[in-house]
């Protein structure tokens, strides 16, 4: 699982995407964290997923409709 979503007692939907998922930065601890919790789904390529919903890691889980399992 990415260290993203380590804390969630869920899995996350393999079509949820992150602007910080797209580049690699070294680690540097004198630097705050972004929070930069802009996601989107790939199968809409919006905010919203196809079911009408918001696309998160808190929302897209098992059991959602649209959720689609990691390969």
């Amino acid at each position: 699982m990415i260290d993203r979503f380590k804390d969630l007692e869920h899995d996350v939907c393999n079509c949820l995407r992150w602007k910080s998922l797209f580049y690699q930065a070294e680690w540097d601890p004198s630097v705050p964290p972004p929070h930069d919790n802009h996601y989107w789904c790939v199968l809409t390529q919006k905010l919203i997923g196809p079911d009408g919903q918001l696309a998160a890691p808190e929302n897209c889980h098992p059991g959602r409709d649209c959720f689609k399992e990691a390969l």
